[in-house]
């Protein structure tokens, strides 16, 4: 498919009306995750951004997120399927295929975030982190050549973790920056894309390095501002392969606008 976007992020999570609630689109080889395979955030963007053709509501509310099977890159079709539009929020489904086979089922709800209002408290705090241009890119310890999501999102860490020197250190939990590489500023469907982008913070407690992601469950809280986000990720629990992952986004103003959960197995 041909498409003048400017962002990747863009380009490669549009889509084409084929027909009554199909779409086609070509699945990038620029998003693919540590074993190769296309990135689930990567997934879930393209089938939202597919589902909001059909939405009037402006932002993504929230999103869950079943994986059926591994997606390798090319032609690929989704398809959709509206249960309810409302004055405050719409709620829609998507399925992603390829060769008939399908790769991932999305529930989502969409509403207008610059409306909401109501009762607000906030129990814990952003990040605190050294500016981005005092951080190390971890890119520049070990850039796996298998993983083109790295040429799309960048990373800054205060230190780099243990597993990116081949010295699991058992942590399990980490802070970070993150953004798009070529300055793409974030909104509610991109984040659901970049709370999978970053990888398995399981990974420093010594497992294989790879972990396949089950579920996913996205929840948008604000807009982002422009700049690089704070991220905050941990996993307490690995119990018989497998494991969850809490994962925090905070905009460059110190607002929370995004959280995620997702449970992920070792192969």
């Amino acid at each position: 498919m041909t498409t003048t976007a400017r962002y990747a992020f863009d380009a490669d999570t549009a889509s084409t009306r084929l027909g009554e609630h199909q779409y086609g689109l070509e699945l990038s080889q620029r998003w693919r995750a540590l074993g190769g395979h296309v990135n689930g955030g990567y997934l879930i963007a393209a089938c939202l951004q597919a589902l909001h053709q059909e939405i009037p509501h402006p932002d993504l509310l929230a999103a869950s997120a079943h994986y059926l099977r591994p997606a390798m890159p090319g032609p690929a079709r989704i398809h959709t399927d509206i249960a309810r539009i409302g004055r405050r929020t719409a709620t829609g489904q998507a399925r992603l295929t390829r060769d008939d086979r399908e790769i991932l089922r999305v529930l989502a709800t969409f509403t207008d975030l610059a409306t909401a209002d109501g009762p607000t408290v906030l129990r814990d705090d952003p990040p605190v982190l050294p500016p981005p241009e005092r951080c190390f890119d971890p890119m520049a310890v070990l850039r796996p050549p298998e993983a083109s999501i790295a040429d799309q999102v960048e990373f800054r860490m205060p230190q780099i973790p243990g597993f990116w020197h081949g010295t699991p250190t058992g942590a399990s939990f980490d802070e970070f920056w993150m953004r798009f590489t070529d300055g793409r500023p974030a909104d509610p469907i991109a984040l659901a894309l970049l709370v999978d982008a970053a990888a398995p913070v399981v990974l420093d407690l010594g497992v294989v390095p790879a972990s396949a992601t089950v579920e996913l469950t996205v929840h948008i809280r604000n807009r982002p501002a422009p700049g690089w986000l704070a991220c905050r990720v941990a996993t307490r629990f690995l119990i018989d392969g497998f494991h969850e992952e809490d994962f925090e986004i905070w905009d460059s103003m110190g607002t929370l606008v995004a959280q995620s959960r997702q449970l992920s197995v070792i192969p």
